[in-house]
């Protein structure tokens, strides 16, 4: 698996800063590859591999889309890490963007990659027709909006100190963190011109996967240490975040976060062998760093 991963960053790595490279230089380059060159394990990249594998992708076309999601990836985590968000100093064992560049240059650093991840979707590198780029634009464009990553945010924070329902939180993790995932799944299906119905199936699994990531997340921070985060850990509870943790308990939402596979795995079912990797990128994604 970590082999797997690995290559995967590796190559997506490498995509990302010969594209960064022919960019014209400006001063906001060096915060940019600051937040996008930080580590992590690019885990929605493989996501999207595995799934386009399920439907014979080119792996070259899969590498470049997932570049675009870590992009978008990377700016959220700059921005969430921000004073006035999370306020979080340290990200991935490293001062944040903030911290290293100052507030400013980190917010500007977080909308140009941001911007960056649509003009990657419709660059000339991605082998597709305008249509498929533009239904590939609009999709990663309501994953990371107000209808995505930045309302998921949103209700994160208005969250605080609340009581909040179980389906209130989950609508807020798959808003937070799910969209993305979504996008990571339902972009190969729609490179493949699959059907509405099909798209839909495989948009919930994707929700359902970045839900188990958003609560793999949350066990890290209810019971990890920052040398596994990589950030600083016990600050749901003393910012008293609405998380399933807070409500179901440390060992009910493990029960909970493996239950999810099991309903992720029905419905992968009917692909057989083909969504084997994927199926084990689920246990990594529950039981990393734990």
């Amino acid at each position: 698996m970590k082999k797997k991963l690995n290559k995967i960053a590796h190559d997506t790595n490498f995509f990302l800063k010969r594209f960064v490279k022919r960019q014209k230089k400006s001063e906001l380059i060096i915060p940019m590859k600051y937040g996008l060159f930080s580590g992590g394990k690019k885990i929605r990249s493989k996501v999207l591999v595995d799934v386009g594998s399920i439907f014979k992708i080119n792996y070259k076309t899969l590498i470049i889309l997932g570049a675009a999601v870590e992009c978008i990836h990377a700016y959220s985590l700059i921005h969430d890490d921000l004073p006035c968000m999370d306020n979080d100093s340290i990200r991935r064992g490293k001062p944040s963007t903030h911290i290293k560049f100052g507030e400013s240059t980190a917010v500007l650093a977080g909308n140009s990659l941001l911007t960056m991840a649509f003009e990657i979707l419709s660059h000339k590198d991605l082998n597709l027709s305008e249509k498929t780029k533009i239904n590939l634009i609009n999709k990663i464009s309501e994953s990371s909006g107000h209808l995505g990553i930045a309302g998921g945010q949103y209700l994160d924070l208005s969250f605080e100190h609340k009581k909040v329902s179980r389906k209130r939180i989950i609508e807020m993790e798959i808003k937070k963190t799910g969209k993305l995932f979504s996008f990571c799944c339902v972009a190969p299906l729609i490179i493949k011109k699959k059907s509405k119905k099909e798209i839909n199936k495989f948009e919930n699994i994707g929700a359902n996967i970045g839900l188990l990531f958003q609560v793999a997340d949350d066990l890290i921070d209810n019971k990890g240490s920052l040398l596994i985060a990589g950030k600083k850990t016990g600050k749901d509870k003393i910012k008293g975040k609405a998380t399933l943790i807070s409500l179901l308990g440390h060992k009910n939402t493990i029960k909970y976060a493996n239950n999810l596979i099991i309903k992720i795995n029905d419905k992968l079912k009917i692909y057989g062998p083909r969504s084997k990797n994927l199926s084990e990128t689920l246990e990594y994604i529950l039981n990393r760093n734990r």
